[in-house]
């Protein structure tokens, strides 16, 4: 298998391209590094065409592997047209159907019919030649009393044969796939069960197999975990043994009554039962991949989310009985003051709760509330509104995800090891606010809530694609050596948490770095690691200003020449002059003079207009409110504005300013159903929507997207 040119078929780009990436790949380099330093190796592949290469060229190498596995285990058994069919399969599941046969397995009653002898007499059914009846007087011992048992031990043989064929195998799943249906009805006397009513929508649920959605496969699965579903694939049986009888009986053959008999045995008691069994694997592996894929894509606008930068914030962390947790943080995140209040019930201390914000206004210049959006979220809202109303300090609902994962967490204690659980996630929810990403990064990306059915898909498989978002996200943004975390830093490309830890070490021991080479005098940062990461960190105030940028050390020649050849120092870099001339130039013509890549004059040429410029602060910000709405205020057509909490198959929730979220159905989408709401909608945007449906019992808000506002 020529798997590079299969790879490059597949995704559409040329083989010389699959073949540099992956040869930087298997040298170590890493995605965002190949991406953003790599282009003219790679012809400008993005970090998802990258990405994608990397998974396709593993399998692929894991199917090759295994093929070899195979071919080895199945050892003297082996024919050629065995090996030929192995070496053709383009899929693990396409090997192991063609390994089933070979693979050691517990005794059956095929195998209990092998050892009383009746396998002849099976092959003889299979060939349809003879008269299996009169045969099987050949094969009557002691062990085999009758041809009655005779005939039943030699079909038991031919179920199992043909059950194990993988060509049937492969025909009778591909039958189904298309043909059957998924059914799903709730568990008798469950339907009123308060819990079961999550899932009242599969309670008489049945839909062709090929036509059920991810997220209904994922919510289906649940419900059948939790013991409220049951569920089964049907098939039009006839049709399905008419197929198996076109593959195994022979044109014109006198003898395939056994046959037949053992054929249906084969299909009701072995195949379908596999069969199902690989369809629900395949649905379920599809589900995962889709709600993974949702996560992925909220979880980078999340992370990517405009910073809310040169504010002092207090954050809120509602509660009732324990209260609400204060904390202040300066305009770099810093602790300056904390405190509790208990406006709500039982305590019901309003007023003291609002004086004592106050006051912390007041004594530290606050400029912004952030109030996490779990319990009693909107109570304190209303304490919040009456306080912008006497203070002019807007307020911010942000979510809260994860701030009791960070609460408890090493990361958390380390940097503040006498503070309560309750207080840190306070610091948290108001650092949020801040900078989205510096603070999201500190935990497990699996808690920050942004997807659909996380807790049900493949754990591992989520992990790995998650870490990878917030890998690209932050090699994205870049990160400023000086004021990083590790937390932050462990993401950077090349470097691995030991190695951030001893970055956060130098800096404590020699002071903050003045350029990227020092990183070099760390132990363990070496050429190769210094090449990956040097690019993705910045230095604001260093002695060369293109660490203050996203050009790479191993370009600052080429750009130094640029900023030579238009008439300027490397000093002059970030004045207006600089910017206009540069605003002036053109990529190709600086490319052809000095013999470079046109990919990576034009990123140099980006970098040198902007240094320093964070990426993410040309996205929108959050909503700011001095107001409060609540449940009852909501009338249809209303028209009002929110923020993208979250983005589903089935639609996006969009934060309006009420307790609960509202819904914008995928119908109410620009696109509608011709595109996923991914397409048309992300987490993070501000949007002004109607008001189409309230439902007061359940407590649903039914939305209509009308525009984006930003």
């Amino acid at each position: 298998m020529d798997i590079l040119r299969m790879v490059a078929e597949e995704l559409g780009i040329r083989q010389e391209q699959v073949e540099a990436t992956v040869s930087l790949l298997d040298e170590g380099a890493t995605i965002p590094f190949i991406a953003r330093y790599r282009k003219e190796k790679t012809g400008s592949l993005d970090e998802t065409v990258i990405r994608n290469i990397s998974e396709r060229v593993t399998y692929l190498r894991s199917l090759e592997a295994r093929k070899e596995e195979v071919i080895r285990l199945i050892g003297e058994k082996l024919t050629p047209e065995i090996e030929l069919a192995i070496k053709q399969a383009t899929t693990l599941q396409a090997v192991e159907d063609i390994y089933l046969p070979y693979r050691p397995k517990r005794r059956t009653r095929a195998t209990i019919a092998k050892e009383k002898g009746l396998e002849p007499l099976a092959l003889s059914i299979i060939e349809q030649k003879e008269d299996p009846a009169l045969l099987a007087n050949n094969f009557i011992t002691e062990e085999v009393p009758t041809t009655d048992e005779a005939l039943s031990g030699a079909r038991d043989i031919v179920a199992e044969m043909v059950s194990e064929d993988f060509k049937t195998r492969e025909w009778m799943r591909r039958i189904t796939r298309r043909s059957s249906n998924l059914e799903v009805s709730v568990v008798a006397d469950k339907e009123n069960e308060e819990a079961a009513k999550t899932y009242q929508n599969y309670f008489q649920f049945k839909s062709p197999l090929k036509n059920v959605a991810p997220h209904q496969i994922l919510a289906i699965n649940r419900g059948e975990k939790e013991g409220f579903l049951t569920v089964k694939i049907t098939v039009d049986v006839d049709n399905i043994l008419q197929s198996l009888k076109a593959l195994w009986l022979k044109k014109g053959a006198a003898f395939t009554t056994e046959l037949e008999t053992a054929l249906a045995d084969s299909y009701s008691r072995l195949l379908a039962p596999a069969i199902e069994r690989d369809l629900r694997r395949e649905m379920t592996e599809g589900g995962d991949k889709q709600a993974i894929s949702v996560f992925q894509e909220n979880l980078r606008n999340l992370l990517l989310q405009a910073p809310v930068r040169e504010r002092v914030v207090i954050g809120l962390d509602p509660g009732y009985r324990t209260g609400t947790k204060v904390a202040v943080v300066n305009t770099s995140g810093d602790l300056l003051a904390t405190d509790v209040i208990y406006p709500h019930v039982p305590q019901n201390r309003f007023e003291e709760a609002k004086t004592t914000l106050k006051r912390l206004i007041t004594k530290h210049k606050v400029d912004l509330i952030a109030i996490g959006n779990g319990t009693a979220s909107r109570e304190t809202e209303a304490l919040a509104a009456e306080i912008a109303k006497e203070t002019d300090v807007a307020f911010v609902i942000v979510s809260e995800a994860g701030a009791s994962v960070y609460s408890a967490s090493t990361i958390a204690k380390e940097e503040f090891p006498d503070l309560d659980v309750s207080i840190r996630g306070a610091i948290s929810i108001a650092r949020r606010i801040q900078d989205p990403l510096a603070e999201l990064v500190k935990i497990d990306p699996k808690s920050i809530g942004v997807g659909q059915y996380q807790h049900d898909v493949n754990q591992k498989e989520l992990s790995s694609a998650l870490d990878y978002v917030v890998e690209s996200a932050v090699n994205h943004v870049g990160v400023e050596l000086n004021t990083a975390s590790w937390t932050l830093l462990q993401y950077v490309s090349g470097i691995n948490k030991t190695l951030a830890q001893r970055i956060i070490s130098f800096r404590q021991e020699n002071g903050k770095f003045s350029s990227r080479k020092e990183l070099l005098k760390i132990k363990g940062i070496g050429a190769k690691t210094y090449e990956q990461s040097a690019g993705f960190l910045r230095i604001a105030s260093g002695q060369n200003v293109l660490d203050n940028t996203a050009v790479h050390p191993e370009s600052y020649p080429l750009a130094e020449k640029i900023v030579s050849h238009l008439g300027f120092k490397l000093s002059q870099v970030g004045t207006p002059e600089l910017q206009s001339k540069l605003g002036e130039v053109k990529a190709e013509e600086l490319a052809q003079t000095f013999d470079a890549g046109l990919p990576t004059v034009t990123d140099i040429l980006s970098s040198l207009s902007k240094p320093g410029r964070d990426p993410r602060e040309d996205l929108p910000g959050p909503v700011f409110r001095q107001d409060v709405l609540k449940f009852e205020d909501l009338k249809t057509g209303q028209v009002l504005t929110g923020t993208v909490r979250n983005v589903v198959d089935f639609g996006a929730f969009v934060d309006i300013g009420v307790k609960r979220d509202g819904l914008i159905h995928v119908s109410q989408l620009p696109q509608g159903t011709k595109l996923h709401p991914m397409r048309q909608i992300a987490v993070g945007e501000v949007v002004e929507v109607e008001v189409i449906e309230i439902d007061k019992d359940r407590q649903r808000i039914g939305l209509k997207l009308l525009r984006k506002l930003q």
